[in-house]
């Protein structure tokens, strides 16, 4: 059985999104123990911002435009 192209970005979407929740969790951890590499949290953090603009994307695609 075939997924149609929804059902896909679906899909996608949630693992985008599992993914964002793990990094924010990675980061919160890497802060609070205050070990953290500067370099390494400033990697993790931009990897998050570019993971959001995809959420948002698809989110975009996924969501009909509502004429008021």
């Amino acid at each position: 059985m075939e997924m149609d192209n929804t059902e896909v970005l679906r899909v996608k979407l949630e693992v985008l999104r599992q993914e964002h929740r793990d990094l924010d969790e990675a980061i919160h951890l890497m802060e609070s123990s205050g070990r953290a590499d500067q370099l390494t949290l400033k990697r993790l953090k931009k990897q998050k911002l570019m993971l959001k603009d995809q959420i948002a994307r698809i989110e975009d695609i996924l969501t009909p435009d509502i004429i008021a």
